[in-house]
């Protein structure tokens, strides 16, 4: 598996994942302030962006890449920051693989199972016939009915390019991500804890990480502490980058 990446900067490295629908460009903005301090890795995943479109997506099979790319790229140790299903995978790549994590951030995500919550996006994208869209603009109309949201139409439009005849295509391997999504939904879980320190940052808004039931993450990784990053919903580095920012440099010194 040769994942799409970006590498920026010097000094320790850090890798950064991102979430259902993303891909590596979500995270730029952050990844290049960090590599002031750090060699800086924005990673595709499987089956998102530009990195390999393969049949299986789970978290076992997303830490088992993220292994296979810190051997590919001679890393020792890194630290690893995810959010939202990147967070998932980097909690299911400390209990795998602990030797390989040095200090890990994980953005608005925990270790339990998800309620579905993507029906009505599934529904627009799969249902958007890419063989008629004249332009973004066109696009954008289409998905408004079942996706109201003016940010998360956006956001998703980011998966949208043209080919070299000039027709609209998705980056990310819609079909496989729909088929495997309630691999998506699962928690995580191993044989392993990770003792090392982890950052769990939550948005203030957001109901993804029970501040009641921390002591259940905690389990598994130990040495576990919980901020939350107040009027932020669930994409707080896209809501908040300077106050996230702040607090993952702080974590990381």
């Amino acid at each position: 598996m040769n994942l799409n990446f970006k590498e920026f900067g010097q000094g320790d490295p850090v890798i950064i994942l991102h979430g259902l629908f993303g891909t590596l460009d979500n995270w730029q903005t952050i990844a290049k302030k960090l590599a002031e301090n750090y060699s800086v890795y924005i990673i595709d995943q499987r089956n998102h962006g530009r990195s390999p479109h393969v049949p299986g997506l789970s978290y076992p099979l997303m830490a088992e890449d993220l292994a296979e790319f810190i051997e590919q790229n001679w890393i020792y140790k890194a630290h690893i920051i995810g959010h939202s299903m990147g967070g998932k995978t980097a909690l299911q790549f400390a209990l795998n693989y602990g030797d390989m994590v040095d200090k890990l951030v994980i953005v608005d995500i925990g270790t339990q199972k998800n309620e579905a919550g993507h029906q009505q996006i599934f529904e627009a994208l799969l249902g958007l016939d890419l063989n008629k869209i004249e332009s973004r603009k066109d696009a954008d109309f289409k998905l408004k009915t079942l996706v109201p949201d003016f940010g998360v139409r956006q956001f998703l439009l980011k998966n949208l390019t043209r080919t070299k005849e000039g027709q609209y295509q998705w980056k990310m391997n819609l079909e496989a991500i729909n088929e495997n999504y309630p691999n998506i939904l699962e928690a995580v879980s191993g044989d392993e804890v990770f003792e090392g320190p982890s950052l769990f940052i939550k948005g203030g808004n957001s109901n993804y990480i029970d501040e009641n039931e921390f002591s259940v993450i905690q389990k598994d990784f130990t040495n576990a502490k919980l901020i939350s990053i107040p009027n932020t919903g669930h994409w707080v580095h896209a809501e908040a980058p300077k106050e996230l920012l702040s607090e993952v440099e702080s974590f990381l010194l």
